[in-house]
């Protein structure tokens, strides 16, 4: 799992140089080793020590693993300082955490607590994930989001509350978040252009020379500016799918 694990930092990281730097340089890797020490321990009931690993990581690396999390192969954590992955949170394989990430819970419930993340998840530098929820695979969630809801696969996921961009995401570059949508930004757009199309058709009306009755100057206005973006306001308004 150490080849593994080292294996994807090369393919994912181009700063780094050679496998001694990475192990020695990257807290990210050596939080999972010290997680993968702590979860040992963990499945087998020893008390207090799995815990205390898990402190000492968070004092040499900044991550926070419970040791009752379940980790996959092939996770990368980049720089990872501020991370908080809970107690019973699951992240599948290959998923790519970025550092400030919660996966966290959002009260004092027991059992299942914390989120499920799919295989080749990439999550936002500073993302906040919460509850019992389900991420699906493939799915990528911007930074500084704050997902609350479970989230299909291969999506995008933006903005506070965390709402489906409905793009597919399976021949996108992960690391690519500069191209990620901006869901509030488009709906803002949407409704300034209605309020100037709607300002322009009253201007038109109040200079017509022949009066026309209110209630069909309203029906008028109302018919003339429907289109795609109602289902787009709509879907923002109500969290987008999630």
């Amino acid at each position: 799992m150490l080849l593994t694990d080292l294996r994807t930092i090369y393919e994912r990281d181009p700063a780094a140089r050679n496998w001694l730097e990475v192990l020695f340089c990257y807290p990210g890797l050596q939080a999972l080793l010290f997680h993968r020490l702590a979860h040992w321990l963990y499945k087998l009931d020893v008390p207090f020590i799995p815990r205390f690993v898990s402190h000492i990581s968070r004092f040499l690396t900044g991550i926070e693993i419970h040791p009752g999390a379940v980790i996959g192969k092939g996770v990368f954590i980049d720089h990872g300082m501020g991370v908080v992955i809970g107690e019973t949170a699951i992240v599948g394989d290959h998923a790519l955490i970025y550092q400030g990430v919660t996966l966290g819970g959002t009260g004092k419930e027991t059992g299942k607590r914390h989120p499920t993340i799919g295989s080749h998840v990439v999550v936002g530098a500073g993302a906040k994930v919460l509850g019992n929820i389900t991420i699906g695979d493939r799915v990528r969630i911007g930074a500084g989001s704050v997902v609350l809801r479970d989230v299909p696969s291969n999506t995008t996921v933006v903005g506070i509350p965390g709402r489906v961009t409905r793009e597919n995401n399976s021949n996108t570059d992960v690391l690519a978040h500069g191209k990620l949508r901006d869901v509030e930004a488009e709906v803002i757009r949407a409704l300034f252009e209605r309020v100037k199309n709607l300002e322009k058709q009253l201007e038109q009306l109040e200079t017509a020379s022949t009066p026309v009755p209110t209630y069909v100057t309203l029906e008028q206005i109302y018919n003339s500016h429907q289109s795609d973006s109602d289902s787009m306001i709509e879907e923002f308004l109500d969290g987008a799918g999630i």
